[in-house]
């Protein structure tokens, strides 16, 4: 194709769920009740850690900001995808698809790098508790989640850049949000190197927190394992149960979305993937930290009994 039409798409249109156009209502009825109990189950998670000072710890601050950056995540991707369920055709220009992809790519690694300094967290508080308040003063706490966003900002760029930089001559994306590969699939050039570019970045987004979180909780179990009474174990391992079930299904999620083989990609394989870590994964983490965790249950109590009081 010739320079002067590739330069002429100027916008992308979603395929979305347009396969599954006989259950698009029903889709859309699910999903948006998903994503307004993710809304509702992150605002009680942020709000009851800022009201109730008993939650006023580096744990519960982290908490509070992961629950805030899943927040944003889905707000970068879902209202679109919804609204691309009721209406045919829903464009997005060349400058929209590149924004979204910037925050969703941003946030997608700032969460993986938060839940690897909640599992540090963890590991100061169990094998070092002695010196946990002086290790994780407020002022690191701080540095820890800026260096995670920091992260995240750097390798969106990184990934963003390298992508928009190609040229495009087709405009339909297989998919419900711009992703990464299905943009990437969009050139009309080989896009190699785009690709490596891509794992790169993937398998140090997502391996190392993974090694890091393995290395924590190693050392974490290797220390309750040498707690003499039964019930300090089980208090140990329970501060830590939350946090280890959002940790297994997010690295999981994301490591079968972006580190699998190229070859075992499928339009089908890739919504339902996509599906999982945009609208499943953000309602686990206020569900699992509101059903498992005693510390979050004890304080929604004592805000209800305030609220009838």
């Amino acid at each position: 194709m010739q320079r002067n039409n590739i330069s002429k798409v100027t916008e992308f249109v979603f395929l979305g769920f347009s396969s599954f156009h006989d259950h698009q209502i029903t889709l859309f009825v699910i999903f948006l009740i998903l994503y307004t109990l993710t809304l509702a189950g992150n605002a009680i998670i942020v709000t009851i850690i800022r009201i109730d000072r008993h939650l006023h710890t580096p744990m519960y601050f982290f908490l509070s900001m992961l629950a805030s950056s899943e927040t944003v995540y889905t707000l970068v991707i879902i209202p679109r995808m919804l609204s691309s369920l009721i209406s045919q055709n829903h464009p997005i220009s060349l400058a929209g698809c590149t924004t979204q992809m910037f925050f969703f790519v941003t946030l997608a690694i700032n969460n993986c790098f938060l839940l690897t300094v909640m599992s540090y967290d963890r590991y100061v508080a169990i094998c070092n508790p002695l010196r946990y308040a002086v290790i994780m003063s407020k002022r690191m706490c701080v540095q820890l989640m800026c260096g995670a966003l920091g992260i995240g900002l750097i390798m969106a760029a990184v990934q963003v850049a390298s992508i928009f930089t190609l040229p495009f001559c087709h405009r339909v994306v297989g998919h419900f949000f711009c992703d990464i590969l299905p943009v990437m699939k969009l050139s009309c050039i080989d896009t190699t190197i785009n690709e490596i570019i891509n794992f790169v970045v993937s398998l140090l987004v997502i391996l190392v927190p993974m090694g890091l979180v393995f290395i924590s909780y190693v050392l974490i179990i290797s220390t309750i394992l040498k707690i003499a009474s039964a019930e300090g174990q089980k208090k140990a391992f329970a501060t830590c149960a939350s946090h280890l079930t959002v940790v297994i299904v997010h690295y999981g999620c994301a490591s079968i979305a972006y580190l699998k083989p190229k070859s075992e990609n499928s339009v089908e394989q890739d919504l339902l993937l996509s599906v999982t870590y945009t609208i499943i994964t953000p309602l686990l983490n206020p569900v699992v930290y509101s059903l498992r965790n005693k510390d979050v249950k004890d304080a929604l109590r004592r805000a209800v009994g305030r609220n009838i009081s």
